[in-house]
């Protein structure tokens, strides 16, 4: 039998990026001599993270249609025609048995040319909003993996398999790792650990959050990982001066993140949503408003309507935020309900059972 070979192609954020090399790392597992080459879009976060994750990654000329009129959007249909000829002389070079597309600028072209080629495709939509490029796409690929229920009004019912959203494996074995966490953050042991996450690029409001009340978390005596993202690093890495607060722009070592924190305040993305079910720590999330159908918000209301973590908007964070996140410091019983609540409503099959559908197309 000759040697598996998969396209991968998702990117722009995270929420894009983690999902593929999840399914990519499952694809390995079961695979080891598997050929496995991601796809991305140039100048964009997935340049560097898949070859940190030790894939090979080509990168296609495009971007996103703007809202409003700008020099990208003047440029995008020769940026699409560039990356469609690109994209089928890297599937003809690669002759891949799938490709398979999380979202993001760069799978469109590359799964439109696979979809011409009769290459076997599979996208996977990680919201409960469908993204632009999914939607695009969702007529000529062959499967269709969902994280949420009724995605019926974006895609045909016939495609859809509910599986969840990929999570790191590693996030599976997270309790095991607790003293190991510890001191690679050089934290002090009998002092509870708070994790702020606010995505890869970083949360403008979070950040501001978190240095207005410097003070008052040293008063309650906790100690921060503060993920600041890619934007705010500079700005706020000279809090790292304080005994209690550990400043990063990046955590590579999500699984000793996690490991490390008995509380998480953290943004409502559904790879967020998706690992916090897995991790099964007490989370109070602070949604992004400023994105599509503020899909966020409605990821964090089914969770919290569902006692499974505390829900809190930008808007009311001066006024609310101090008095709730004392109030849950203070009450461990209502930590252990938000913890196992949470955990109810994880999928940690979801990437054995994304590459199911995968080993099925090329089966078929």
């Amino acid at each position: 039998m000759s040697k598996l070979k998969v396209i991968l192609s998702g990117g722009g954020t995270g929420g894009h990026i983690y999902p593929a090399i999840a399914i990519a790392d499952e694809i390995k597992r079961r695979n080891p001599e598997a050929e496995i080459l991601f796809v991305g879009a140039k100048n964009r976060m997935e340049m560097q993270k898949v070859p940190a994750a030790g894939y090979s990654i080509k990168g296609l000329w495009i971007s996103g249609i703007q809202r409003k009129l700008t020099l990208d959007n003047l440029s995008f249909p020769l940026k699409l025609i560039s990356s469609l000829f690109k994209s089928h002389q890297i599937l003809k070079q690669f002759k891949p048995d799938v490709v398979i597309g999380t979202g993001g600028f760069a799978s469109g072209p590359l799964l439109k040319a696979a979809n011409q080629k009769n290459i076997p495709t599979l996208i996977q939509e990680q919201n409960s909003y469908a993204g632009i490029t999914n939607k695009w796409l969702a007529k000529g690929v062959q499967k269709i993996c969902v994280a949420y229920e009724g995605m019926e009004k974006y895609f045909p019912s016939s495609k859809i398999q509910f599986t969840g959203n990929p999570v790191r494996q590693d996030l599976l074995k997270i309790d095991e790792n607790n003293e190991k966490a510890i001191a690679h953050f050089e934290l002090r042991p009998e002092k509870k650990t708070i994790l702020v996450l606010g995505g890869s690029l970083g949360a403008k409001k979070i950040n501001e959050l978190i240095e207005e009340n410097i003070v008052f978390f040293k008063e309650q005596n906790v100690q921060l990982i503060w993920q600041t993202g890619k934007l705010y690093y500079e700005k706020f890495k000279a809090y790292a001066a304080n005994e209690h607060i550990k400043v990063h722009q990046f955590l590579n070592e999500m699984d000793l993140a996690y490991a490390a924190a008995d509380l998480i305040i953290s943004r409502a993305g559904a790879g967020s949503v998706s690992e916090l079910c897995v991790v099964g720590k007490p989370v109070i999330f602070i949604p992004s408003p400023n994105v599509a159908e503020d899909h966020q918000t409605k990821n964090a209301r089914s969770i919290s309507q569902n006692n499974a973590a505390i829900y809190l908007k930008e808007s009311a964070l001066k006024e609310e935020f101090k008095n709730t996140f004392a109030g849950l410091l203070k009450n461990e019983k209502k930590q252990q309900e938000l913890s196992e609540n949470i955990k109810k409503m994880a999928k940690p099959n979801a990437t054995k059972d994304i590459v199911d559908a995968v080993e099925k197309l090329i089966k078929a």
